[in-house]
């Protein structure tokens, strides 16, 4: 039966270690799916996303702690025992707290775009990221993605596009509709979004 959660509990996850990969079974009262978001900012479409999948575990990592505050918040108010959040760096917690092939999904959503030349090496989504995607997820997982910029857009496709073992796929329409903050803001002032979605080759 699953255990309801209070309304004081904290969905941040406190960290034993940096270096040893999470616990899943210890985060969540139930064993199920479990996707992931990273840059969750105020979880606006994470804990909408939660509440409409009660069958599925998710985590939202954010390295801001006013951001990742709201995703506690936001999640008690609405009684998910289904998330948690972790406040760290996103390429770090794939790397090193995310047990492998664990996550059926993972959503990037209006990452940093960097948008200055010298600057692009800090982007998430760069030649390194598929790597890693295929370390976290399990076999035929996906990953979304989202962007309003249009040259950070072009490099996610590429960077996708020359990992052999990923294919290009729809995304489906109930994704589309959730929207995160930052994805409301730039539609509410007539700026598209622009998405795209690779699933593991079998």
């Amino acid at each position: 039966m699953k255990k309801p959660i209070n309304a004081t509990e904290n969905l941040v996850v406190q960290l034993a270690s940096i270096v040893e990969p999470l616990s899943l079974p210890a985060l969540f009262p139930e064993s199920q799916p479990l996707e992931i978001e990273l840059g969750c900012g105020d979880a606006s479409f994470l804990v909408e996303y939660a509440a409409r999948h009660p069958r599925r575990n998710f985590v939202g990592v954010e390295r801001l702690l006013g951001r990742i505050s709201k995703l506690s918040r936001k999640g008690r108010l609405r009684g998910l025992a289904n998330l948690r959040g972790v406040r760290v760096e996103s390429t770090y917690f794939l790397k090193y707290l995310l047990p492998p092939h664990s996550a059926e999904a993972v959503h990037v959503y209006f990452p940093d775009p960097w948008p200055k030349k010298k600057h692009r090496k800090h982007r998430l989504i760069n030649n390194n990221f598929p790597v890693l995607a295929r370390q976290a997820l399990t076999a035929g997982g996906r990953v979304f993605l989202r962007t309003d910029d249009a040259d950070y857009f072009e490099q996610m496709n590429e960077v996708f596009g020359a990992a052999e073992f990923f294919r290009q796929v729809a995304t489906p329409a109930e994704l589309l509709e959730i929207k995160t903050d930052f994805e409301a803001h730039f539609n509410a002032q007539g700026i598209r979004t622009l998405h795209c979605a690779f699933q593991l080759r079998p």
